[in-house]
C-alpha cells in the first residue's frame, strides 16, 4: 500500500500535480481522449463552450458552480468514450473593464480616458485584461476544469475579430443591420449606450404628482421632464373621456407658459393607473417614444447627455434632472396646477457599471433589425425551410419552438418566448473605446464596411464599438473556427449542451440562436439548461456591500476542488438558486477523508490478482454486485438527464453509509475467517472501490484519480490508465 494512506487526505498535494499532469497528456483534447479503445472515426462527439467569464478581476462562486456543473458532464461523455471537447474561454466585457481601468486611472492619476486618448486608453485597458485572464483561467484550473486548452478564444483576439468583422458585413448586407435614430438606454455618467442586461434597478421612495393638464389630471413622477409634453393620451374605449376625439387641440397653462395639446387614442394607456390619461416624454420614454412612433408625432429633447436640463426649459436650462424636479412642481404650484400629491415607491433604473442613473435618448446608433424578413439559404433548424423568407424574431422562436434547441424547463421556456414576443431592435453600438470597432468607413456619403479603409479616398473609421453581446453571441461557432476553417465547426456544431445562469437566457442565449441561425442555418446547441444564482446561507447575493462575498480560491486551499464542486452540486437542482454554506464543503472534506480511509483499507486488505466476474463468488456478494449494478444504471440515468445533483448526492450516500458503514465492516471478521468467502469478499472489495471511484469521478475528480492512479495495474499493464478515459463504468477491475 502507497505510504501516502497512512495518513490523512491532503488536498493541496494531489490537486495542482494531477491537473498539470492530465493537462500535459493530451487527453483534454478530443482527438485523443477516447476511452474504451474506440477510434476517433468511430467516436460520437459531445461538445460544449464555456460561457466566458469577463477579464474584469476574479471568478466567484457563481462561476465555480457552473465550472464545477458542466466540467461534471464533460467528464461523464468523455468517460462513455465520446469525442469530447470542452472549449475555454474569456470575454473582453468591453464596458466593464473599461469602466474598471478609467476609475483606477481617476484614482491614481486623476485621468479620465479623454486625458490619455483613445490608444493609450485602449492599450492600458488591453494590459489589465491580459493580467486578468490569468488570475481566472488559473482559478478554473483549481476547480479541475478539463478544458481543451489548445484551442482557447478570447472575443477580442484575432480569430474571433475576423469572426465578428465577417458577421457583420453579411448582415449588413442582407438589410440587417442599419444606421438609424431610435430610443436607447444612455448612460450620462458612462457616455455611452448600454444593454437591458447592464442595468441596475434600485428602489426608491419618490413623490406621484398629479397636474391639471387643461381639462385633465395627468400623473407623473418626473415633472422635471415635462417641459415640451403637447400630447395627452388616452384609452380609446375610457368611457371617462369618450366626448374627446383623436386628433382633437385645446389650449392649457403648463410650466412656462400657454401651451397647445393634442388628444391622443392609444390602447397602450392603462386605464386603471392615475387617472387613465398621460402627456408623454417621446424623447426620454421608451413607452412614450413607440406611441409617438405609431401616431407619427414630433419628438422634442428635453435632457442633454449629460443629465441637464436644455434652453426648452428656459431658466431650468443647466440644472441636473433631480436638483430641478422641486423647482418645477413649486412653479406648477405657483400656478394652481397641482392637483395633489401621493407617497411613491418605484424602481430605477441605473447603470450597472458606473451607477449613473439612465436617462433614455433618442440617438443615432446602429441596430439590428429583428423585423426585416430575409432569405434564409440553408436551415436545419426545424420548422424553417431553406430557402424561406423570415425575420430574426421568428427564427429565434422557431427554434426553440420546434425542438432544434431543447429547453426542457417549461418556465425558462415560456420566458424565452415572452422575450422574443416583445423584442426590439437590438442597440450594437456603444460609445466606448475597448471593444470591436465598428468595420464601417464614412467619406463623405459614402460608406464602406471592412476591417480597413479602401487605399484612396479620406476614409474615417466609425468612433463606435459594438455591444461585447454581439461577439459573444457568435461564440459557438466562431471558437470553432468560424468563417476560416470548418474541420471543427462540422465535427463538433451544433454544441450538444449549454447551461448559463437564468440572468443572460434573454441577452445571450437567444442571441446566440440568432447568429447560429443567420449565418449557419443551425441551432447553436442542442439542450440549454438554465441554472440559478449562488447565494449566501441567508438566500442574499453575494456583494461587496454586503461583505459576504467569498472566493472560490479560498475554499480550495481550505477543503480542497472536490469538496467546495461536492458543497455546490449535491442539493442544488438545476434552475433553482443555490444557497451557500461553507459548513456544506467543510463536510464533503470530511466525505473526501472518508473516500481515503476506504481506498486504505481496500489496498490492505483487497484482491488484485482476481475478477470478480471469473471468480467463484458468494450468494450475499453476488448481491453486492446487482445492488451496484443498479446503482450505477441509476446514476448514468441521472447524470444522461442531468440531474446532476441526484447523482452526487447517491453516491455520497453509498460511499459513506453503504459501503463504509455496512460493506466495510461486514467483511472485517469474514476476511479474518479466510477461505473462498474471504477471497471472494476481497476480489468484491477491489471492485466496488474500482467502480465507486469511476462514478464518482465527475465529480470528485481529484482524489478519485489519485485511489484510482494508487491501485495496481491490471495483468500485462506497467502502468494504470488515467481514470478520466476510464470505460464508464468500470465492469472488471
Amino acid at each position: 500500500m502507497p505510504e501516502k494512506f497512512l495518513k490523512p487526505y491532503n488536498p493541496s498535494e494531489t490537486e495542482s500535480r494531477l491537473y498539470k499532469e492530465w493537462e500535459e497528456s493530451g487527453l483534454f483534447n478530443p482527438d485523443t481522449c477516447i476511452a474504451s479503445g474506440v477510434t476517433s472515426a468511430q467516436a460520437e462527439t459531445f461538445s460544449v463552450v464555456l460561457p466566458p467569464p469577463n477579464v474584469t478581476g476574479v471568478l466567484h462562486l457563481g462561476h465555480a458552480y457552473e465550472d464545477a456543473l458542466q466540467d461534471a458532464v464533460v467528464r461523464f461523455h468523455r468517460m462513455r468514450g465520446e469525442r469530447t471537447l470542452w472549449i475555454p474561454g474569456t470575454d473582453s466585457a468591453a464596458i466593464a473593464t473599461q469602466a474598471r481601468v478609467e476609475k483606477d486611472l481617476q484614482k491614481s492619476e486623476g485621468k479620465s480616458r479623454h486625458d490619455l486618448g483613445r490608444e493609450e486608453l485602449v492599450r492600458r485597458v488591453g494590459e489589465f485584461a491580459k493580467q486578468s485572464e490569468g488570475t481566472i483561467l488559473n482559478q478554473v484550473r483549481r476547480m479541475g476544469a478539463s478544458l481543451d486548452w489548445s484551442r482557447y478564444a478570447y472575443t477580442l483576439d484575432q480569430e474571433r475579430s475576423a469572426a465578428v468583422a465577417e458577421a457583420f458585413k453579411k448582415m449588413y448586407e442582407a438589410g440587417l443591420i442599419y444606421r438609424g435614430h431610435r430610443i436607447v438606454n444612455w448612460d450620462p455618467k458612462g457616455q455611452t449606450t448600454i444593454s437591458d442586461d447592464e442595468i441596475v434597478y434600485k428602489e426608491e421612495q419618490s413623490t406621484f404628482y398629479y397636474f391639471k393638464y387643461g381639462p385633465f389630471a395627468i400623473g407623473t413622477s418626473r415633472p422635471e421632464t415635462k417641459f415640451g409634453d403637447k400630447y395627452v393620451v388616452m384609452h380609446p374605449d375610457d368611457p371617462r373621456y369618450a366626448e374627446y376625439s383623436d386628433g382633437q387641440t385645446f389650449e392649457a397653462e403648463w410650466i412656462n407658459g400657454p401651451i397647445v395639446a393634442t388628444v391622443i387614442k392609444d390602447a397602450a394607456v392603462d386605464m386603471s393607473f392615475g387617472s387613465g390619461v398621460m402627456t408623454i416624454t417621446p424623447w426620454h420614454d421608451r413607452a412614450d417614444f413607440d406611441i409617438a412612433e405609431r401616431h407619427n408625432l414630433e419628438k422634442e429633447q428635453i435632457i442633454d447627455e449629460y443629465g441637464k436640463l436644455l434652453p426648452i426649459t428656459g431658466e431650468f436650462a443647466g440644472m441636473k434632472i433631480a436638483d430641478a424636479r422641486l423647482p418645477v412642481v413649486e412653479r406648477l404650484r405657483a400656478k394652481g396646477l397641482v392637483v395633489k400629491e401621493e407617497p411613491y415607491t418605484h424602481n430605477v433604473a441605473t447603470a450597472e457599471r458606473t451607477g449613473g442613473i439612465i436617462e433614455p435618448q433618442i440617438k443615432l446608433q446602429w441596430f439590428v433589425d429583428v423585423n426585416r424578413p430575409f432569405a434564409i439559404s440553408h436551415s436545419e433548424i426545424a420548422g424553417i425551410k431553406s430557402g424561406s423568407e423570415i425575420t430574426l424574431k421568428q427564427l429565434m422562436r422557431a427554434a426553440v419552438e420546434h425542438g432544434s434547441v431543447h429547453i426542457p424547463q417549461e418556465g425558462f421556456r415560456n420566458a424565452y418566448f415572452h422575450w422574443i414576443d416583445n423584442l426590439r431592435d437590438w442597440c450594437i453600438s456603444r460609445q466606448i473605446w475597448f471593444g470591436h470597432r465598428i468595420p464601417v468607413w464614412y467619406d463623405g456619403e459614402q460608406v464602406f464596411i471592412g476591417t480597413e479603409a479602401p487605399a484612396t479616398g479620406a476614409w474615417l473609421q466609425d468612433p463606435d464599438v459594438l455591444d461585447t453581446w454581439f461577439s459573444s453571441a457568435l461564440w459557438t461557432f466562431s471558437t470553432l473556427g468560424w468563417p476560416a476553417h470548418t474541420r471543427d465547426l462540422k465535427a463538433f456544431h451544433p454544441t450538444s449542451f449549454m447551461s448559463p445562469a437564468y440572468e443572460i437566457i434573454n441577452l445571450w442565449i437567444s442571441r446566440m440562436i440568432l447568429m447560429s441561425g443567420f449565418h449557419l442555418g443551425q441551432a447553436p446547441f442542442k439542450t440549454v439548461l438554465i441554472h440559478g444564482v449562488v447565494r449566501d446561507k441567508q438566500g442574499r447575493k453575494f456583494s461587496k456591500s454586503l461583505g459576504n462575498g467569498i472566493d472560490p480560491i479560498d475554499m480550495i486551499e481550505k477543503y480542497g476542488a472536490d469538496a467546495l464542486r461536492m458543497g455546490l452540486l449535491v442539493g442544488s437542482s438545476i434552475g433553482s438558486d443555490i444557497s451557500f454554506d461553507e459548513n456544506k464543503v467543510k463536510g464533503y472534506k470530511h466525505f473526501s477523508n472518508k473516500l481515503w480511509n476506504i481506498a486504505r483499507f481496500v489496498l490492505e486488505n483487497g484482491v488484485f490478482d482476481g475478477n470478480v466476474y471469473t471468480g467463484p463468488t458468494t450468494d450475499e456478494d453476488k448481491a453486492l454486485l446487482t445492488a451496484f449494478e443498479a446503482l450505477a444504471k441509476d446514476i448514468t440515468t441521472d447524470i444522461e438527464e442531468y440531474r446532476i445533483h441526484l447523482a452526487a448526492e447517491k453516491l455520497y450516500h453509498y460511499a459513506w453509509h453503504e459501503f463504509a458503514d455496512k460493506i466495510l465492516e461486514a467483511s472485517k471478521p469474514l476476511i479474518k475467517t479466510g477461505g473462498e468467502p474471504a477471497e471472494s469478499r476481497k476480489r468484491m472489495l477491489v471492485h466496488l472501490l474500482a467502480n465507486l471511484v469511476t462514478l464518482l469521478h465527475p465529480f470528485m475528480p481529484f482524489i478519485t484519480e489519485e485511489i484510482w492512479q494508487s491501485l495496481p495495474p491490471s495483468p500485462g499493464q506497467k502502468e494504470r490508465s488515467y481514470l478520466m478515459v476510464a470505460e464508464w463504468p468500470v465492469k472488471v477491475r
